[in-house]
């Protein structure tokens, strides 16, 4: 019977998904390590993950049963996330329009100016709650159907299940010490810190265990299923998706498993998940809305010999680029720091922060802390990975590879730096990041 299938299969789901939660949750530390440590100024702050997976295993359980889309056509699943991310513009419009009601001087009662958009936000906020559930399970099945196509599965299907939600994500605490730019910890803080809480938290850790730290905003959560923000940008929503699911995919194997061992390790895990991410939403975007797919690279010509012309004004200075700078900003801190010179390097980074922000590149802090968080995401060269070999490294495997398949289940068992390097024949190269 159709029903009693159903049934069993939420039933499956639910149980895998209790199993899968209990590998994919935080890792416990050990007492006086670094984590520990920080942990001194965070416990009362902290995300509730458990919390928010039992609510999400729910969600879940229930868009498994129903299986709405195996009841829509293409056309009616490509318009539910249309009116979807249309809906989301909506709402953030309307939530723009409040924050400058009450934020405005020269509105006397801002609480009574608002009621017509405060109605309506309850109004979009409703449909949105019937929309989100829907558009997650179309999604979750078109990010299924690409990993599939490009082979990464385990009896014809992806596993774990592609499973995200939308939701609002934790702040993440990232500390670093000052001499070297390494990350010790990464704690989840709750989603609602005003920026004024996240600089005395930031002040406090710093001060009191002489470290670099900063908190961060992120774009999801490698849980199960995973975190994903709010956002109206589907290209971008795709990618998150899978790279998330990729670091699902990669718990289940030795490389995910030792995540937390090295530096190394956590550099190859993000770096793996965001080629992956990138291609397999390139794969939903061609087969589902190729018009938001973006062109291929196209090969310059070669510059062909020019007659003598006449003398031209003086070029304009090439646009600011950042993966360039911020590449700059990060080896010279390095260099730095290799040095002894903390402060000089600290002063460097803040200088340079200022140069981003007049690029407008609103960063509001470059420390040590910085670096170290979006230096493991070395999908592309150049950036704030530096001159550490790593991300070249996976880059180089993955370039060899040839299929994204063929390059994850062969990163995927590695659960050493020096596996890749011997695997690349490069087994006299070290990481900068290793002690």
């Amino acid at each position: 019977m159709q029903w009693l299938s159903k049934i069993k299969r939420a039933l499956f789901t639910a149980l895998l998904l209790a199993l899968l939660t209990t590998l994919l949750g935080p890792g416990a530390a050990l007492p006086g390590d670094p984590f520990e440590r920080v942990r001194a100024y965070t416990r009362q702050i902290e995300f509730d993950y458990a919390g928010w997976t039992w609510q999400a295993l729910g969600v879940k359980g229930v868009q498994t049963a129903l299986n709405l889309p195996a009841y829509q056509s293409a056309d009616q699943q490509l318009k539910v996330v249309s009116d979807y991310l249309a809906l989301i513009q909506e709402i953030q419009l309307n939530d723009g329009v409040i924050d400058q009601i009450f934020a405005s001087p020269d509105i006397d009662n801002p609480q009574q100016t608002a009621v017509p958009f405060l109605q309506k936000r309850d109004q979009l906020n409703y449909q949105r709650s019937r929309l989100e559930p829907l558009c997650e399970s179309i999604l979750q099945q078109q990010v299924s159907q690409a990993a599939a196509e490009l082979g990464l599965t385990l009896t014809g299907q992806p596993l774990p299940p592609v499973l995200y939600r939308i939701t609002p994500l934790p702040l993440a605490l990232i500390v670093s010490p000052r001499e070297v730019i390494r990350q010790d910890a990464d704690i989840s803080l709750q989603t609602d810190l005003t920026i004024e809480q996240r600089i005395a938290l930031e002040k406090q850790v710093e001060n009191g265990m002489n470290v670099s730290a900063l908190v961060v905003n992120i774009g999801g959560v490698g849980m199960y299923p995973t975190m994903v923000t709010t956002t109206t940008d589907l290209p971008w929503l795709l990618e998150t998706i899978a790279h998330e699911w990729t670091h699902n995919y990669l718990t289940l194997r030795p490389l995910g498993l030792s995540y937390e061992k090295s530096p190394e390790l956590r550099t190859m895990n993000e770096t793996t998940a965001s080629i992956s991410g990138k291609e397999i939403a390139r794969a939903v975007l061609a087969k589902y809305y190729p018009s938001l797919l973006p062109p291929e690279p196209v090969e310059e010509p070669a510059p062909q010999p020019a007659a003598p012309a006449e003398p031209q004004p003086e070029p304009t200075p090439p646009p600011f680029d950042f993966r360039a700078e911020m590449h700059t900003t990060r080896v010279t801190a390095d260099e730095l720091l290799a040095q002894g010179k903390i402060e000089e390097a600290e002063s460097y980074m803040e200088a340079r922060r200022k140069i981003f922000w007049d690029q407008g590149y609103q960063i509001r802090r470059l420390n040590q802390a910085y670096f170290a968080f979006h230096g493991a995401y070395a999908d592309q060269p150049g950036g704030a990975a530096g001159t550490d070999p790593v991300g070249p490294a996976v880059r180089e495997l993955r370039a060899r590879a040839g299929s994204l398949a063929a390059f994850i289940n062969q990163i995927a068992w590695m659960s050493s730096y020096n596996q890749l390097q011997q695997a690349l024949g490069n087994a006299g190269q070290t990481a900068m990041t290793a002690p």
